[in-house]
């Protein structure tokens, strides 16, 4: 578990590169704020999340898949994960912050993942 990054993960360094090359600035993972947030747009007031379909429990063929061993442990973990983001999320909502969350299995389409983000971030 200590391999396991947290930040400047691959699918995060990604995203990053795709939206500074289109000319975007932000600013990374500012633990002032809740959830320590992976890309902070200040003047435009919108946060995005780069999670990792296993880790965060994501609907699709990745994240439902379960561990074989130590099963107990590893349901409970991504359940608290999943609340803990959900209340993340509703505090900086709260805080007038507008977010997205991007999943892993979702950056593999760059095109498709440039159209949400354009889209998100209004341009």
């Amino acid at each position: 578990m200590q391999a396991v990054k947290s930040m400047n993960t691959s699918i995060e360094i990604g995203v990053r590169r795709l939206l500074y090359a289109q000319g975007y600035r932000y600013r990374l993972h500012k633990n002032e704020l809740p959830g320590c947030p992976d890309l902070v747009f200040t003047r435009l007031r919108k946060i995005i999340f780069i999670h990792g379909c296993f880790w965060h429990g994501h609907r699709c063929a990745r994240g439902k898949r379960v561990p074989k061993s130590n099963t107990d442990y590893w349901t409970a973990k991504i359940s608290r994960n999943r609340s803990r983001d959900a209340a993340t999320l509703e505090q900086l909502h709260e805080l007038g912050w507008q977010t997205l969350v991007i999943w892993e299995c979702e950056t593999k389409k760059k095109d498709v993942l440039w159209v949400r983000l354009k889209a998100f971030l209004g341009a």
